[in-house]
């Protein structure tokens, strides 16, 4: 496999970030409105908000993406994490989420938190091995299909 770059967001990545997001989601659960939202109009209610967008980028091809959701200052979202297909098991993800984690200390943020569902059984074991703690699921998460907390404590 060619060298893996993760780049930042550039608006001619929005339909990627939409694609890639879209097709994890429609395999396991549904496209919720909060999804559609945030990934149809990603500049306006992720960036311009104070937020970031990230991109795994092979060769030519955009490979994998995530967002961090600005929640307060020094407080973020991970969301919005996913690997094409025909990308998945060259450990993109795991390069995606160590980008992820040192971004976030460089910056002096406090912690990260993000929504998940067990049954998504990959990604928490990846969560999990990067430090991320089960916590508490508030009463109305983000999320419909959120049956999981987790935080990192930066």
């Amino acid at each position: 496999m060619k060298d893996v770059k993760i780049i930042s967001f550039e608006p001619k990545y929005a339909k990627d970030f939409a694609q890639l997001n879209t097709e994890w989601l429609e395999k396991y659960f549904v496209v919720e409105p909060h999804d559609t939202e945030l990934m149809e109009a990603c500049e306006e209610n992720i960036i311009d908000k104070g937020g970031f967008i990230f991109f795994a980028q092979v060769g030519e091809s955009i490979a994998g993406t995530f967002s961090l959701i600005k929640l307060d200052n020094g407080f973020y979202e991970l969301g919005k994490m996913a690997v094409s297909p025909s990308f998945q098991g060259h450990k993109i993800g795991q390069k995606l989420m160590q980008f992820c984690i040192d971004y976030a200390r460089t910056n002096g943020w406090e912690r990260l938190v993000l929504y998940s569902n067990t049954i998504l059984e990959n990604a928490i074991y990846i969560y999990r091995k990067y430090g991320f703690k089960e916590v508490p699921l508030e009463e109305n998460p983000p999320y419909l299909r959120g049956n999981i907390k987790m935080e990192l404590i930066l």
